[in-house]
């Protein structure tokens, strides 16, 4: 959720969202039109990127109205605006116009700081917007859409939430308005279940299928996909540690049929045939390999390192050239 400073008013004559998350700077912008348009159902509003306010455009657009009309004037990536049109805003924010509300949506960082600390300066009301890339983060941000409707969804829902749907803020936020629109009473983890088991797992376990295979490519293909679409890293390298220890479980029990193999491993028989198949390329010392693989990326997909997206990357690579290591 996006958090704001004490100077709370949406009609502020200037409002500074930093960030860089979409969902949250499109709702900053929702929340002041919102406000505009209650206190005046007229109001007009104009929604600019930076290469559409030129030098002189913000004072066509700040200009007194003979009708005294509330406008809403949004600059949508404010840190690419123009050194000369920067001079014309940091102008304006000296002596803002009345009824006009200038929303101001600026990504953070080095590039365009002096917009940025000129508007902090000038006492503009700010929102921050960060992206949310830490599962704990999405976690809060589940929770605090259930509140904001008004409904309770417990602990293990929201996770269970964050787990199926990964990290589309805009996808989880729909999830649960849906949710509420569709489930009377508390959400539990078994109504998340219902709805959405099985999205994120599906393409976790094709990484993992494609990895235990030694197909390399075809494996970070799926990764890339997976990650795009939102699938939590940690999802993939639960499928990925499954599939793993289902080769070194299978290649060290003793033969028999799949029925009995089923039994000793608590595997179901489909999945004895498939592992078998997929075990083809594997040593012990492959399997090992891969399970240091394993680790490394859980650990860096949880806070151990700053690259989630590598640590898998890497993983699969590793996996993948151990299931081949008896063939090469």
């Amino acid at each position: 959720m996006a958090k704001k400073t004490a100077h709370d008013d949406p009609l502020a004559s200037v409002t500074l969202a930093v960030g860089q998350e979409e969902l949250l700077l499109d709702r900053a912008v929702r929340e002041v039109v919102a406000a505009a348009r209650a206190a005046d159902a007229d109001t007009d509003v104009r929604d600019l990127t930076s290469d559409q306010l030129q030098p002189g455009t913000l004072a066509e657009l700040t200009s007194p109205s003979l009708f005294a009309e509330r406008k809403v004037v949004v600059v949508r990536n404010a840190q690419d605006l123009s050194a000369d049109t920067v001079k014309d805003v940091k102008g304006y924010l000296g002596s803002p116009a009345e009824e006009i509300t200038l929303v101001l949506l600026h990504a953070g960082g080095a590039k365009g700081k002096g917009l940025l600390d000129a508007a902090r300066k000038a006492g503009a009301r700010e929102v921050a917007c960060p992206k949310m890339t830490k599962p704990a983060e999405r976690l809060a941000f589940v929770r605090g859409e259930f509140r904001t409707l008004g409904r309770s969804a417990t602990p293990e829902a929201c996770q269970a939430l964050v787990d199926a749907i990964g990290s589309d803020l805009r996808e989880l936020a729909s999830a649960a308005s849906q949710l509420v629109a569709d489930v009377e009473g508390t959400i539990d983890e078994a109504v998340v279940g219902r709805y959405y088991t099985g999205r994120a797992e599906a393409s976790s376990f094709e990484v993992a299928d494609r990895a235990v295979e030694g197909r390399a490519a075809e494996a970070l293909e799926a990764l890339r996909w997976s990650l795009s679409t939102g699938v939590a890293p940690v999802l993939i390298t639960s499928a990925l540690a499954q599939g793993v220890r289902a080769i070194g479980k299978l290649s060290s029990a003793r033969g028999g049929r799949p029925a009995d193999l089923a039994r000793e491993l608590g595997m179901p028989p489909w999945k004895i045939d498939r592992v078998r198949q997929q075990m083809r390329g594997w040593t012990p010392e492959g399997v090992a390999v891969a399970m240091r693989a394993v680790a490394e990326a859980d650990a860096g997909v949880k806070g151990g390192g700053d690259d989630p997206e590598y640590a898998l990357e890497k993983a699969v690579v590793t996996i993948a050239r151990a299931a081949r290591s008896r063939r090469g």
